[in-house]
């Protein structure tokens, strides 16, 4: 399924560049940055699972906000881009 996350990490109080360079490693670990704390990430249940532990681990629940959208499996007739940064189709095959 895929899942767009967005954040918003306060880095004015202490501890807060911190705490969004770990949302932002964090983010990259399942999916690719698409804008500025927005991640695409095709994940399986289990692994939703885990990145939501994850990231409520990393944030400070007082200051920063986590958001997620379940687009699901039939994504691609959901998401429309338009400009420049288009993103990696995450079906294709990967050369490295």
């Amino acid at each position: 399924m895929l899942v767009l996350i967005t954040y918003d990490v306060n880095t004015v109080s202490g501890g807060g560049t911190k705490r969004l360079r770990k949302v932002s490693k964090a983010c990259q670990n399942y999916g690719q940055r698409v804008q500025n704390s927005v991640f695409e990430c095709v994940v399986d249940a289990s692994q939703f699972a885990s990145l939501k532990i994850e990231l409520a681990d990393i944030i400070d629940e007082e200051k920063d906000s986590l958001r997620f959208y379940q687009l699901g499996n039939n994504y691609r007739n959901r998401v429309e881009h338009i400009g420049t940064n288009e993103s990696i189709n995450m079906d294709d095959p990967l050369i490295f």
